[in-house]
């Protein structure tokens, strides 16, 4: 009996080891076949085939539905191509700019000429104040000074010999007798620098940018000028032309002399632009009347646009009655400057610098 139930438990131990050979079987051939179905999606993957395979167990349904997502993330990744594609277009828009920046460097640059400045303007000339009303006589040499009355900018230069041989300004601001303290006799200053030449009979204290166009009385605006071109020529008519323009801009005086030890000039060049024009006025240290008598262009008795021997009614340009006419009265009764001794205002007008011109 007991015999019986050693080969009873050994036949059972067989069964039961037979058995789990066959379960172990069974998981390498299901390994085997989950492998076969990975195989298998990678398969479908590669191909991007979305078909199901016939036969095939519920867990390749569900492989073939991974399939199927993977399928779909495939078509993410697609999508994830047009980023790419972005890239692309940017890189030829990118294309096009450098492009479009390479046509603009090789257009030809126009450089502007920068304004030149007062230091630019000043190299070789030493800076120096002067006051507008100094009646010294003396020049410094080499030096530049500003000769316009307030705010004015004129400038002045001297050569090595101190003569005065330029005068430029950028505007010429015309004399405002309403705001400026300006004399009865249309000055700024009761007198004149005395320039070595001015002591002669026939030459003035003249004026480079007269009192009327805003100029100073010093050394550094004045020479010996002749009193007729002074007071009737080509200075007169220039001063009168800037004045009666409102002012003028690009302003420049070249002053020449004889020789380099005298203080008289032989001629002046004045450029200017007046209401947009450009003018030159060139002429010699001279009298101008008796140039035109020997070159028999003279006829008569030399006029002035000022001059008048009719006498008037004072008293309707005198506006405060004191019996003296101020150069503003004249102005206000439509006389123009400058009123001269044979005119018959000029009694009724103080003339302080004895010229027999008043208002110059």
């Amino acid at each position: 009996m007991k015999k019986k139930m050693n080969y009873l438990i050994l036949l059972l131990t067989t069964i039961f080891m037979f058995g789990c050979t066959n379960v172990e079987d069974a998981s390498n051939t299901d390994g085997e076949t989950d492998l076969q179905e990975v195989t298998t999606v990678n398969t479908n993957n590669n191909s991007q085939t979305n078909g199901e395979l016939d036969g095939e167990t519920d867990l390749q349904e569900d492989t073939t539905a991974n399939t199927n997502k993977n399928s779909e993330t495939d078509g993410e990744l697609d999508g994830e191509t047009d980023p790419q594609e972005v890239t692309t277009a940017n890189t030829n828009n990118n294309s096009e700019k450098e492009e479009a920046t390479t046509k603009v460097v090789d257009e030809p640059v126009v450089k502007e000429t920068p304004p030149e400045t007062n230091e630019d303007l000043f190299s070789g000339y030493k800076l120096i104040e002067v006051d507008g009303g100094d009646l010294s006589g003396y020049r410094e040499s080499n030096v530049v000074v500003d000769i316009g009355y307030g705010d004015r900018e004129y400038w002045a230069f001297t050569n090595e010999y101190g003569q005065l041989v330029r005068v430029i300004a950028d505007e010429i601001i015309i004399q405002d007798d309403n705001n400026e303290p300006v004399l009865s006799s249309g000055r700024y200053y009761s007198d004149e620098a005395k320039v070595l030449g001015v002591e002669s009979d026939v030459l003035d204290e003249g004026h480079i940018i007269a009192d009327s166009l805003g100029g100073v009385s010093n050394a550094y605006n004045i020479t010996p000028q002749e009193s007729t071109l002074n007071r009737h020529g080509d200075q007169a008519y220039m001063e009168n032309a800037i004045r009666s323009g409102g002012g003028a801009t690009s302003f420049e005086a070249i002053i020449t002399y004889p020789n380099t030890e005298t203080q008289i000039p032989s001629s002046y060049q004045y450029t200017y632009t007046l209401m947009g024009n450009e003018i030159v006025d060139t002429f010699d240290n001279v009298n101008p009347d008796e140039v035109n008598e020997s070159l028999g262009l003279t006829e008569s008795e030399p006029s002035d646009s000022t001059t008048s021997s009719t006498n008037g009614d004072v008293s309707s340009v005198d506006t405060n009655g004191n019996g003296q006419v101020t150069i503003k009265e004249a102005k206000a009764g439509g006389f123009s400057m400058p009123i001269t001794s044979d005119h018959w205002l000029y009694p009724y007008m103080r003339d302080n610098d004895g010229d027999g011109m008043v208002g110059e």
